[in-house]
């Protein structure tokens, strides 16, 4: 008997996951000793380097609204697009605190974990390092918009993490583009 959409919602992992532990073996095969969900000033980021104050998140493509890979619900419209919402919003928050109490933000997206892990494992090396670090544009999608007698098309509008006055929008032919682990 299948699965009741909430069953399977509720089976969603929000800790150890397959890309967390990924990236969490290859930085520590290179040395680099870390916390798992360590307390910070302003929330509880999956890896963390407390003494040099340096919080790694891996955010998930369909939570956290992936412009490669966010795919809009059909149903529930209301629901999602306020849970996509409220998820960029505290990661926004929760970033920029961080940045102004001093901390060196990574937010790597878990299908850059599968494409490019040593990418991310060397940029991790570098926020530890200090110096001139800085980090990768962040941009969310904030809302899906379907157009009206436009089939499978729809207007997706996109945020900066890092400076919300920066916006951008898009019609794209809805997608469900999906990455290969490898």
């Amino acid at each position: 008997m299948p699965l009741s959409r909430s069953e399977q919602m509720s089976r969603i992992r929000g800790r150890n996951t397959s890309p967390e532990l990924l990236l969490r073996s290859a930085l520590w095969r290179t040395g680099l000793r870390f916390r798992l969900h360590a307390r910070t000033p302003h929330g509880r980021p999956d890896v963390v380097f407390p003494k040099a104050r340096v919080a790694v998140f891996i955010d998930g493509c369909f939570w956290h609204g992936c412009p490669e890979h966010y795919v809009r619900p059909r149903t529930r419209d209301e629901f999602w697009s306020s849970k996509l919402r409220e998820n960029v919003e505290r990661d926004r928050r929760q970033t920029l605190l961080l940045e102004e109490a001093g901390w060196r933000v990574c937010r790597f997206w878990e299908h850059q974990v599968f494409e490019s892990l040593q990418d991310l494992v060397e940029c991790v090396r570098q926020a530890l390092q200090g110096g001139t670090w800085s980090p990768l544009p962040s941009w969310r999608i904030v809302r899906v918009i379907p157009q009206a007698g436009e089939g499978d098309m729809e207007e997706r509008r996109m945020e900066d993490l890092r400076n919300g006055d920066s916006k951008r929008s898009s019609i794209v032919r809805r997608s469900t583009k999906k990455w290969k682990r490898t």
